[in-house]
């Protein structure tokens, strides 16, 4: 397995351990280093990565063009980590971005069995599917006609609030919940009910 400091190894500007913290380089890698924690949830997302690469190669059809994807993606997380640089908790960013990474790996390649499985009627006959894991943070895989979306949970006023990747979101409040399925959150703006929810799998 490849842990995130191999990979950061390539991304900051000298050679770093691939396991061990002997001698951490950058703002990032010594912020993992020196939280055990940390290091631990990087080792974690490495190891759900790891777990995905299995299930690309499980496909068939399409298996190599998926894990090329997987990689692609992966590696543009990893180099996102560099914002985490001059953040003003360099530990705190590096947290949130690994679950979220997490989360978008478990949610995706459902690597974990989902706690709750809801469907939800909307506006214009739409429907909602939402399979819920629970992750550390806890995350949502959304169905949505021919869209997958994977999000994460949110503060909110009330309810539960998971919002996923540009803008969209799902806000449930008991058996209601509000949503929007496009990208940049620009609408439409759907009112949904709970039609269906199965748990204790």
């Amino acid at each position: 397995m490849k842990t995130l400091l191999a990979a950061l190894s390539t991304l900051v500007p000298a050679a770093l351990a691939a396991e061990e913290c002997a001698a951490p380089i950058g703002v990032v890698a010594e912020a993992i280093c020196g939280d055990p924690d940390l290091q631990a949830l990087t080792d974690r997302v490495a190891a759900r990565f790891d777990a995905a690469l299995d299930v690309t190669r499980g496909l068939g059809a399409g298996a190599e063009a998926a894990e090329a994807e997987l990689r692609t993606l992966q590696s543009g997380w990893e180099r996102g980590l560099r914002t985490c640089r001059t953040a003003p908790a360099p530990g705190a960013c590096i947290e949130a971005s690994a679950l979220r990474r997490e989360n978008e790996l478990v949610t995706q390649y459902l690597l974990d069995v989902p706690e709750t499985i809801a469907t939800y009627a909307c506006d214009g006959a739409a429907e909602i599917t939402a399979y819920f894991f629970d992750t550390p943070l806890p995350s949502v895989r959304l169905e949505y006609g021919d869209r997958l979306d994977t999000g994460s949970l949110v503060p909110a006023g009330s309810g539960a609030r998971y919002e996923a990747s540009f803008g969209t979101y799902l806000w449930i409040r008991g058996e209601e919940a509000t949503a929007s399925m496009e990208l940049g959150g620009q609408g439409p703006y759907l009112d949904c009910r709970l039609a269906q929810r199965i748990a204790g799998f």
